[in-house]
């Protein structure tokens, strides 16, 4: 299992992904989930991936090979126009990874399935996050719906949903995520460090920060253990329920 989240913030894009794999109780490994396409000055696109291993690399590979070979396999994702046909590009592209693999045998694609978020910015556009399905469609992030999370997903969505706030900093939108990741690893033995961190500036056409968060990182254990400690603050101070 993965857990991987993009946050669209008023001053730029946050992603978090974690990096097990596994395949069985007894059989983990690590990974990394979050790759990036960029060319300095005028495009910045990153894309985590959930789902069958086998699928998403086949994928980066595929979109890596054809940004640098010949013309005919024009437009690359490093030469579409927007981030709509960027989105568009990959999804069509996860869609053919997905049906060729369908086709060596397996009578049902579900084993092959993936889910991708797909985030940056292209000169002349604003910066955009989408939520690429199997299927290859996509839906875009909104004011309403400012973030997009996929993998284990349901036990740090919580936090996210109570406390994201559009105009946070980056370093806060860190904290924010490391909590959500923190509840989700302690909830599901198939998500766990370490967890890679990628920060891009509005406008900057270039990566701000990208960082790799180990489990024995001072500043998560720090925020893990602080919150822990208000959780159970926190319930401490509300009315008990009177039989």
């Amino acid at each position: 299992m993965t857990y991987c989240v993009g946050l669209s913030l008023d001053r730029g894009l946050v992603f978090m992904s974690d990096t097990r794999t596994n395949a069985g109780v007894d059989n983990f490994s690590t990974t990394c989930k979050m790759h990036t396409f960029e060319t300095p000055g005028e495009r910045l696109i990153t894309i985590m991936t959930a789902g069958n291993l086998a699928t998403t690399q086949a994928l980066i590979s595929l979109l890596e090979e054809r940004s640098k070979a010949a013309a005919d396999r024009d437009p690359t994702i490093l030469q579409v126009p927007s981030m709509f046909q960027a989105a568009r590009l990959i999804g069509t592209t996860l869609r053919e990874v997905i049906a060729e693999s369908t086709n060596e045998g397996q009578m049902s694609d579900a084993g092959f399935q993936a889910t991708l978020i797909v985030g940056g910015q292209i000169k002349g556009g604003p910066p955009r996050l989408f939520l690429v399905y199997p299927e290859g469609n996509f839906i875009e992030a909104t004011e309403d719906s400012p973030f997009f999370q996929i993998g284990e997903t349901k036990y740090g969505k919580p936090i996210l949903v109570r406390t994201y706030d559009a105009g946070m900093s980056f370093s806060e939108a860190i904290k924010l995520l490391l909590v959500s990741f923190d509840s989700t690893v302690k909830a599901n033995l198939s998500v766990g460090l370490p967890f890679d961190v990628l920060t891009y500036e509005k406008d900057s056409f270039r990566v701000d920060k990208r960082i790799r968060i180990e489990m024995d990182d001072p500043m998560y254990q720090s925020i893990s253990t602080g919150w822990g400690d208000a959780l159970r603050a926190a319930f401490d101070l509300l009315p008990s329920y009177e039989l």
